[in-house]
């Protein structure tokens, strides 16, 4: 692996949040950084405050021309040379009950968090090998567990913990480490844009979807708000991501937050019926008749 000060990493989903922090923490600690953003204002911003080692990229993960733009530029900087990481982080969180959510909306959700990321992955697997780089995608600990009406994201994150799966074994020839991050609630900017979803969700659920859903809505939507109260800084997330781009054996996984680890014991521990009470009792939701 590379020095950390020669190290050459690329971000998706580096306009704001986890991605932003992720970028700007490898800028600091000298890495060149290839930060990923759909909107260039966004890109400008980042690097107004990462520096000359902090490089803005055009990529949205859902658009195969945007992704070989972003390819070339990075290919003509690293060179033979290769690229240290890829951090898989850019993600959209969407949820509804799975009755009345819009097949559109569940198209989306996949496309941005699961086959997005392969699509990045693909193209930037060349340089990895070359620079025997790694693999860091961001997961959530809702890819172990999910709740009531986040069906649409969870099954997206639990996706990733598969494919993740299987590039670990799939690459382990060429030397490329590959990693999962797993976080709980974390303060970033997905929470407003969640609950601004959720409220366009709702709006569009149709009479029928809020007879039967109504109260559901807002017990999860409850829950949602508290736990944006209680979610930690993004800087846990950002040493587990460092961790896993310079430690010299990286872990495969990495729980992120109390609640995230409380979670994947209750995953592994207890029987799915008492989950679902437990589950039930904590969110308020409606009980069975």
């Amino acid at each position: 692996m590379n020095q950390t000060n020669q190290m050459t990493v690329v971000v998706t989903g580096a306009s704001t949040g986890i991605g932003a922090a992720c970028a700007l923490d490898c800028a600091e600690r000298g890495m060149t950084v290839f930060a990923g953003v759909r909107d260039p204002r966004a890109g400008e911003v980042l690097a107004a405050r990462g520096g000359p080692s902090l490089i803005p990229v055009t990529l949205d993960v859902t658009d195969e021309p945007s992704i070989a733009r972003s390819l070339e530029v990075v290919e003509q900087v690293v060179g033979e040379g290769g690229l240290g990481g890829l951090v898989n982080n850019a993600g959209i969180a969407i949820g509804s009950p799975l009755e009345v959510i819009f097949l559109s909306l569940l198209r989306k959700q996949l496309e941005v968090n699961v086959i997005g990321q392969i699509a990045v992955t693909q193209a930037f697997l060349p340089l990895l090998r070359r620079g025997r780089g790694r693999i860091v995608n961001m997961g959530s600990i809702a890819g172990r567990g999910t709740i009531p009406l986040l069906g649409p994201y969870s099954a997206s994150k639990f996706a990733l913990e598969a494919l993740t799966d299987a590039l670990r074994m799939e690459l382990q020839p060429w030397g490329i480490d590959v990693s999962i991050i797993e976080p709980g609630a974390i303060a970033t900017p997905i929470w407003e844009k969640s609950e601004m979803m959720a409220g366009e969700l709702e709006a569009s659920a149709g009479e029928e979807g809020k007879a039967l859903y109504g109260e559901a809505v807002i017990r999860i939507r409850e829950a949602i708000v508290q736990a944006s109260h209680r979610a930690i800084p993004p800087d846990a997330v950002v040493r587990a991501v460092h961790h896993a781009l310079t430690a010299s054996r990286p872990r495969t996984r990495y729980l992120v937050g109390t609640d995230a680890k409380l979670r994947a014991w209750m995953v592994k521990w207890l029987p799915d019926r008492v989950q679902d009470r437990l589950l039930t009792w904590a969110l308020k939701y409606p009980r069975r008749a």
